[in-house]
């Protein structure tokens, strides 16, 4: 490749390169500032080691908590669906991925505020149970909801990495398995699961951050009674204009992240369980 076409292709990530700038490392530059700092511009620890306060600490608590449990969930639900989906004929498949991605397509925010209606006292769910003479299901500001929510969230997260890893896996490996006797259980112990693991990290991952850091969903579902670290650092930011403890603690939670990538990165090597 000549010098010419090089310099074509630099430029043409120029764009890609000033965005990244602006929007990724900027930004990142200002918490790190802001968060290793005090009010007088002074180095400090102080933000960061905040997180070891009790209201901090207790608040993180029940984030990693409510986020291992929506992960968990979510990973159970979500490997009998991807294994459904490479079950089925290609026609089908296309269309069962849609279902999955369609709700993806719809705001956020909106997704959970519908299920903030359903999940009322008087909302459509409790309104159908009455009209039937059942029990009202009061489930509403509990951590149960938040976890309902997560789920609802971020399930496609987990389901589509796996469905990605499964259908990579070699359909000959597993009919050589069955031809040397192996039974379901083996074949699945033995070949389905060790190839599938990428995407169970990739889905661990895109589920366990966003959990994590969500502020939203508790917010709503909670009722704001659970305060979890994202509602802490979103309230330092937008009430308290704290904007040092704020950053302080985001760099705590960017910790989780950058442990969660080299996971990414040392079980899945390849890529394999994306798909992006």
């Amino acid at each position: 490749m000549n010098k010419k076409a090089l310099l074509k292709k630099k430029l043409l990530g120029t764009p890609y390169f000033i965005w990244s700038a602006i929007f990724i490392l900027v930004p990142l530059g200002m918490v790190f500032y802001y968060g290793l700092t005090d009010r007088t511009g002074s180095f400090t620890l102080e933000n960061v080691l905040a997180i070891s306060a009790p209201e901090h600490a207790k608040a993180l608590g029940i984030a990693l908590l409510l986020s291992l449990i929506a992960t968990l969930i979510c990973l159970l639900l979500a490997y009998p669906l991807a294994m459904i989906l490479c079950g089925q004929k290609n026609g089908r498949q296309s269309f069962i991925v849609l279902i999955f991605i369609l709700p993806m397509w719809m705001n956020f925010l909106l997704r959970t505020l519908a299920w903030q209606t359903l999940l009322e006292k008087t909302g459509v769910i409790n309104s159908i149970l009455n009209f039937l003479h059942l029990p009202s299901l009061n489930i509403i500001n509990t951590p149960y909801a938040i976890i309902l929510g997560m789920v609802y969230n971020f399930l496609p997260f987990m389901v589509l990495p796996i469905y990605n890893a499964l259908a990579k896996i070699d359909g000959n490996l597993i009919n050589a398995a069955r031809d040397l006797g192996a039974n379901p259980l083996q074949v699945f112990m033995k070949i389905t699961l060790p190839l599938s693991i990428p995407g169970i990290i990739s889905g661990i991952t895109m589920v366990f951050i966003p959990a994590l850091t969500t502020f939203v969903i508790s917010k709503l579902l909670g009722g704001s009674k659970i305060l979890l670290i994202g509602n802490v650092i979103e309230e330092e930011f937008t009430q308290a204009s704290n904007w040092h403890l704020g950053s302080g603690l985001s760099i705590v939670l960017m910790l989780f992240i950058i442990v969660n990538m080299l996971l990414t990165a040392i079980f899945d090597k390849d890529g394999e369980g994306s798909f992006l």
